[in-house]
């Protein structure tokens, strides 16, 4: 009986330490008055508001521990939290980062940081709501009479009950804190809709490495434009649910956190960076949470974007800053997918539409993703299969692009669908790696056909009657090639030998797309001047793969300059060129010149290469 009573005095106690008065009504938007860091103390008590589930914010019992100082930076503290109620058994998941923080109806900062796995306690990290508004100073589109909260210059630290961190510590998963740190940003749930599993395993490492958690949602279908939705000036209050989105429509992606601070205008959220790009124009939408995953190792919220309602203006260390009622560009894409039967004819199509987020280092990211994901996941798909793409941008006063390549299933590491992907984000690299200008895209439209066996086929060899020639004389040329697993397949050419082509030994070339395209592509990666139209140029430029091209090669120097090919060059003009030439504008040179006598099409990828010499008499 004295046992008993000894465990029901030792839960009253811990259930003390979290008895408050009831919750006060929650947060809205407007001018707040601010807890000054100075000011607190440990034992405080306050209430954290997040979305668990649904959409209304909840409030969360919050216990000040203490203040780990220059914990975030030099001059950088952060506040250390334990939380109560609900979090006890969810633990710090990933989706609380921005949740604000209140003791007395004063804001003190937001939820963002935690420690490491299986910690018996719901430990945060709190970011203090004057280090958020630093990231106010980097917006230009704030007015000056704008509603925001009194900044607070001075901070001191409030030392850390030694018991309570040698709990959290002897609490680890390793017994000892995470090796990147004393406490980490709280991962942000990256939720995907209308993605094949297989995609999100193939693409998921690349987001963990940011500090981001791959989730489910399935709310792919309501963002299909990224102009704010009605009602947008009451929405993102504090505590609620907020998502920066990548991609909308048949498919989406979108990261969630919680906002901070609404000034009626703008807001805060997060504590933390999502993809910590500074600056940054993105759509900026309301959620919705699922349900919140109880985890010791993973807690996370799985949710859904529901409406746009503005832009994401700042993503920096401290917070995200968004603007409501603004609009973030995007970038349309229609894909097509077409599969074939045997009798190579069309069996069935499905298009998909969807818009994709605007930065240098994101869109060709995720132009690739998307279209990984466009063919994955079908029952089309076969071992023995090859894709054929062709594809269209359209750019807002900039000539079009038009690109086209076939890949076929291969005993290479990565499969045809991802060397499909990687080929057509590097397009997208090139242009929005430019160093000269940034390209300014109006639409994307791809069609990719889905054939049903593998279709490539290997030059073997080449024949003509006599290796002797005359200038200005036509010569019939015969080519060899072997497909994978068939009849050796045999075609006629007939190659014009130019009028002018000196008399001497000389070349006759029959190459796939990537032998021709080779030197160009090495000339335009090492000019870094190339601007868009320049870089739009060389990329209509290259060959498809589809296709045996022909050449004649004569022992004369070709030099590639920017989208330029220059053959047959004479040596005082190389000369001339190398003299005005900078170390930022290279000249390629080739000691040969192919001039293209034409090409012959195949529904095949071709591969290899075969020289035939000849003599011109």
């Amino acid at each position: 009986m004295q046992k008993f009573a000894a465990l029901v005095v030792a839960f009253a106690c811990s259930y003390v330490v979290f008895a408050q008065e009831p919750a006060p009504v929650r947060p809205k938007s407007g001018k707040v008055e601010i807890f000054k860091e100075a000011d607190l103390k440990p034992g405080m008590q306050g209430y954290a508001w997040t979305v668990l589930s649904g959409s209304e914010p909840e409030p969360i019992p919050v216990e000040i521990v203490g203040i780990l100082k220059n914990q975030w930076g030099p001059h950088q503290d952060i506040i250390l939290g334990k939380m109560g109620g609900k979090a006890i058994r969810t633990n710090v998941a990933g989706g609380f980062s921005g949740s604000p923080v209140y003791i007395d109806g004063k804001l003190v900062g937001a939820v963002a940081l935690r420690f490491s796995v299986f910690s018996p306690d719901a430990i945060c990290g709190i970011t203090p709501i004057e280090l958020m508004l630093e990231v106010n100073d980097f917006d230009e589109s704030r007015p000056s009479d704008a509603r925001t909260p009194d900044k607070v210059a001075v901070r001191e630290s409030v030392p850390v009950s030694s018991g309570m961190l040698a709990q959290v510590v002897s609490a680890g998963a390793s017994g000892a804190f995470p090796s990147n740190g004393v406490m980490v940003p709280i991962e942000t749930p990256l939720t995907f809709a209308g993605f094949n599993e297989g995609v999100l395993r193939e693409f998921s490492p690349f987001f963990q490495q940011m500090g981001m958690t791959v989730a489910a949602g399935g709310a792919s279908s309501t963002l299909t434009d990224s102009k704010p939705a009605p009602g947008w000036q009451h929405s993102l209050q504090p505590g609620d649910a907020v998502s920066a989105v990548l991609v909308t429509g048949d498919m989406s992606v979108s990261g969630m956190c919680t906002v901070t601070y609404n000034d009626g205008k703008h807001m805060l959220a997060c504590g933390h960076p999502i993809f910590n790009l500074g600056p940054v124009d993105m759509p900026m939408a309301k959620s919705e949470v699922l349900m919140t995953l109880a985890s010791q190792f993973q807690p996370n919220k799985f949710g859904n974007a529901t409406e746009i309602v503005g832009a994401l203006r700042q993503d920096r260390h401290s917070a995200i800053m968004g603007e409501l009622g603004a609009t973030a560009a995007m970038v349309p894409v229609t894909v097509r997918v077409r599969s074939f039967g045997d009798n190579n004819a069309v069996r069935k199509e499905k298009d998909l539409h969807f818009s994709v987020f605007v930065q240098q280092k994101w869109t060709p990211y995720l132009m690739m993703l998307t279209l990984f994901n466009s063919i994955s996941g079908l029952n089309d798909f076969a071992e023995e299969t090859t894709y054929r793409l062709s594809g269209k941008v359209e750019f807002d006063g900039q000539p079009g692009l038009s690109i086209a390549t076939m890949l076929a299933s291969s005993e290479a590491p990565a499969p045809a669908p991802i060397q499909l992907a990687g080929w057509w984000g590097d397009k997208f690299n090139r242009l929005f790696l430019n160093s000269v200008q940034m390209p300014k895209l109006k639409s994307v439209d791809a069609t990719i056909d889905i054939l049903p066996e593998r279709r490539v086929a290997v030059i073997e060899n080449a024949w003509i009657p006599s290796s002797e020639v005359e200038a200005g004389s036509e010569v019939p040329l015969r080519v060899f090639l072997r497909p994978y697993r068939g009849e050796r397949l045999e075609r006629n050419f007939t190659l014009k030998i130019p009028t002018d082509l000196p008399k001497g030994e000389h070349r006759i070339l029959l190459s796939d797309a990537d032998t021709l395209n080779r030197m160009q592509s090495v000339a335009g990666m090492s000019d870094r001047f190339m601007d868009i139209p320049q870089t739009i140029s060389l990329i209509n430029q290259e060959r498809s793969n589809n296709k045996l091209y022909i050449s004649l090669v004569e022992p004369r120097p070709t030099v590639f300059y920017e989208d330029k090919t220059l053959p047959s060059l004479p040596a005082s003009v190389i000369n001339v060129m190398q003299t005005g030439r900078t170390a930022s504008r290279h000249l390629v040179s080739s000691a040969e010149s192919a001039v293209e006598q034409g090409s012959i099409p195949f529904d095949l990828m071709i591969d290899g290469s075969y020289s035939l010499r000849v003599t011109v008499k």
